[in-house]
């Protein structure tokens, strides 16, 4: 499958032919403001940067995508599987600052148009839902302990048409040199996927993971054909001139932005 996501400057735009109203993509670490290091583009609020560069890169990204930050939504994330949906009442929340609300969500989606979902990233899987018969955008935030917490699973159980008409996109994540223990290869075990299609055992207690294909044999098990999901060949953890790497900059480093919008149907269209 060809590589979908493009290089455009300060992100990675998903390109895909069928797509009219709804647009994705991702950050990527350059040309910023931040010391992550010299010239990152980071856009975490949560992180120890000055909240001017996280305001200015918001409003760079705005411009070039041309969805105003006043439409976008942000939740708290906590490496969870909670999963709940938002509307355009939604939209600025933890955008200028961070507040209490959509604490502890790591996936959203709604049915409105103008409004853009966005989750931080940096070696986590972002996952992407959309359908553009049914108005209908997702992103989910997969770790190892969403992935293990089924957190796709929770997204699919909360659509209310036919899956048949659900693309998914599994966006830039880490690789496979990222290594788990025994404890968890044993949790990842207890799931009803094939573990040796995404687990490769290297050692005593050392099990190299697949966390993008963990999460398509995931959706499958819901129910969606290899056909409807598409994964990316970029990998966090073994490009830092693009990305951010929580495991390899060893926490000390910034956050790419995963996004998903949608704009207003046009005219004709239904």
């Amino acid at each position: 499958m060809s590589e979908k996501f493009i290089k455009l400057p300060h992100r990675l735009e998903y390109q895909d032919a069928s797509l009219s109203n709804i647009f994705l993509g991702m950050t990527t670490r350059e040309d910023g403001l931040s010391p992550y290091p010299d010239h990152a583009f980071n856009m975490a609020r949560y992180t120890d940067d000055a909240a001017d560069h996280i305001t200015q890169h918001q409003a760079t990204l705005a411009s070039i995508i041309h969805m105003p930050t006043s439409h976008w939504v942000f939740p708290i994330q906590t490496h969870g599987n909670r999963v709940t949906e938002v509307t355009r009442r939604d939209r600025g929340t933890n955008i200028d600052t961070l507040t209490d609300a959509l604490h502890g969500i790591d996936g959203l989606y709604t049915y409105d148009t103008n409004i853009m979902l966005t989750m931080c990233y940096a070696d986590c899987v972002p996952i992407y839902f959309y359908s553009e018969r049914h108005h209908y955008i997702g992103l989910a935030h997969a770790g190892w302990r969403g992935t293990v917490g089924q957190i796709v699973v929770n997204m699919i159980e909360e659509i209310d048409f036919d899956i048949k008409d659900l693309q998914v996109v599994i966006g830039p994540a880490t690789s496979t040199s990222y290594e788990i223990n025994d404890d968890i290869k044993s949790q990842f075990e207890d799931l009803a996927i094939d573990t040796s299609r995404f687990i490769e055992t290297r050692g005593l207690d050392r099990h190299g993971i697949d966390l993008k294909e963990a999460n398509a044999l995931l959706l499958e098990k819901a129910g969606l054909s290899r056909d409807q999901i598409t994964i990316t060949q970029y990998e966090t953890s073994e490009d830092l001139d693009l990305f951010f790497s929580y495991r390899v900059e060893k926490g000390q480093t910034g956050r790419m932005l995963a996004y998903i919008g949608q704009r207003e149907t046009k005219e004709g269209e239904v």
